[in-house]
């Protein structure tokens, strides 16, 4: 697997990443109705630094690098993660984890926080876990699934 920037022109592939999870609305706090146009926006905005991740030149996963905060917070990383729903279970989420781990230390940030970690998307929270995150806080019933059933939502933290 191969992990690099997003070029202009993979922008076309990234809505099938995207856009099932957006809709699913299981693990991300977006709009399930955002337009495609919305979506890309939110992504790739330009306080985001982001990757791609590839297999045999097609695009299986995505991840953003952010500022978690501006000004005396700017230290800390923020990062948000997509895999294509058939490469699930592939590696590939865990391989976009470790490189943005690196990639974050090598933009200079000291540490990394995930801000709303949904605590029912299990694979999500063990694979923080076993890099290393500790659950700082939790948010209890912040997320409502598309059951109508409130689950808390996680902080996540490590230093890089």
């Amino acid at each position: 697997m191969h992990i690099r920037s997003i070029k202009p022109d993979d922008h076309a592939a990234l809505p099938a990443i995207l856009m099932p999870v957006i809709r699913a609305g299981e693990t991300y706090a977006l709009d399930p109705g955002m337009s495609e146009a919305a979506a890309l926006a939110y992504w790739s905005g330009p306080d985001k630094t982001g990757f791609v991740a590839e297999r045999a030149g097609r695009i299986l996963g995505t991840y953003y690098l952010r500022a978690n905060q501006a000004g005396g917070g700017a230290h800390v990383a923020n990062a948000g993660y997509m895999t294509a729903a058939d490469a699930g279970g592939q590696g590939v989420g865990r391989a976009m984890a470790e490189h943005s781990l690196v990639q974050a230390r090598a933009m200079g940030f000291r540490a990394m926080q995930f801000n709303f970690v949904v605590s029912s998307n299990t694979r999500a929270v063990r694979l923080w876990q076993a890099l290393g995150f500790a659950t700082v806080g939790t948010v209890p019933g912040a997320f409502r699934r598309p059951d109508g059933v409130e689950v808390d939502a996680l902080v996540m933290f490590r230093r890089l």
